[in-house]
């Protein structure tokens, strides 16, 4: 069996409470999402010992890390952790940075060393230079590898992405894709960054008001038609992973294989086989019940069956739908138009998507 990270933890604060049980693959990327005060960073710290729930349950492959007579402190969890700040050690080069945990690691416990981690996360420049002589990217790529230098049984990401600008979050993603393929160290690692999510996930774990909403692989997991709440207006919608079956250099399209069916994105760089993995918006999915007559503009039109019809709110004036086109999808709509419809579970639909918000290259690297 896989080694899992399971997590029954339980913490009744004045104003919020985390009520908490999960069964994670002790393996890849688990990305935590959620607004706001969901509960991400109480979980991490939960995880890590910097706080122990009153009431709580955590075994890491077949290390019981905290149950009822037993709290393993941080320092003997091997967990390493990045932050939102690299909180690296302003009077320390490269190099001793890097070191400061290794050294502070028992030598039979280091299964990880300098020069591996230095190649992996290309910081062999950076070694004899300080870390006000850095960019924001740099830096973080350097505490990636000092917590990697502890030889983490887990490593736990903060949001290690927020304070960084569009072009160094573009330079340091390709690094964590390597972490765990390379290494072999699960992480999880907490973002509000749907564009994140869509590069690093392997499992998705959604929070709300400290409770797990929804646990499992991107594409069954985000397109619920629960999950408004938790995701917010801006995120809600379809991830589907799909494979590039060619190229229209003509009119600048990639043509995608979507569970037998095709789907057009704007033009990828990348070769015919790979994996890509999309984001579509709910509210760039309109339906119809019969096929378009005639010539459309919408050059993506899934068939799908209404699987789950949301919530009607009296006084609300759309609902989510999610449809099975073999992978869920969801879409939002009027009430008027589910009315005109008269969708039911179960009927078939034709699903006209009119975007892909996101689109990335999802294979290892």
């Amino acid at each position: 069996m896989t080694d899992l990270l399971s997590a029954k933890l339980k913490i009744d604060y004045p104003e919020f409470n985390l009520d908490i049980d999960l069964n994670l693959p002790a393996k890849g990327v688990t990305v935590v999402f959620g607004p706001s005060g969901s509960g991400k960073t109480t979980l991490l710290r939960c995880l890590s010992g910097l706080e122990r729930a009153p009431t709580g349950y955590l075994k890491l492959a077949d290390q019981v890390w905290q149950d009822e007579e037993t709290f393993i402190p941080i320092d003997k969890r091997k967990v390493g952790m990045v932050f939102q700040e690299s909180r690296l050690f302003p009077h320390l080069n490269i190099q001793a940075n890097l070191l400061y945990g290794y050294q502070r690691t028992q030598p039979a416990d280091r299964n990880l060393h300098l020069d591996e981690v230095v190649q992996v996360l290309g910081l062999a420049p950076l070694l004899k230079r300080y870390p006000d002589k850095l960019s924001g990217g740099e830096r973080q790529r350097v505490a990636i590898g000092r917590a990697l230098l502890t030889s983490p049984k887990l490593l736990l990401m903060d949001e290690p992405l927020a304070s960084l600008d569009i072009q160094r979050k573009a330079e340091i993603i390709p690094f964590i894709k390597k972490i765990e393929d390379e290494f072999k160290t699960p992480i999880i690692y907490v973002t509000h960054s749907m564009n994140e999510v869509l590069q690093l996930v392997d499992t998705m774990v959604i929070l709300n008001s400290g409770k797990v909403v929804n646990c499992g692989p991107v594409e069954e997991v985000f397109s619920d038609v629960r999950l408004r709440d938790a995701v917010g207006d801006e995120q809600l919608g379809a991830v589907l992973e799909a494979v590039v079956s060619g190229h229209d250099e003509e009119f600048g399209l990639t043509r995608l294989d979507f569970m037998g069916q095709t789907l057009n994105v704007p033009q990828q760089n990348i070769s015919v086989g790979q994996r890509l993995r999309v984001h579509i918006h709910s509210k760039d999915v309109s339906l119809s019940t019969a096929p378009p007559e005639g010539t459309t503009s919408v050059l993506n039109i899934l068939r799908a069956k209404v699987a789950k019809i949301g919530t009607l709110e009296p006084k609300g004036y759309s609902v989510d739908i999610e449809l099975d086109a073999g992978r869920p999808i969801l879409s939002t709509i009027t009430r008027k138009s589910l009315s005109n419809l008269n969708l039911k579970p179960g009927q078939p639909v034709f699903a006209h998507i009119k975007a892909m918000k996101m689109v990335h290259e999802i294979d290892k690297i």
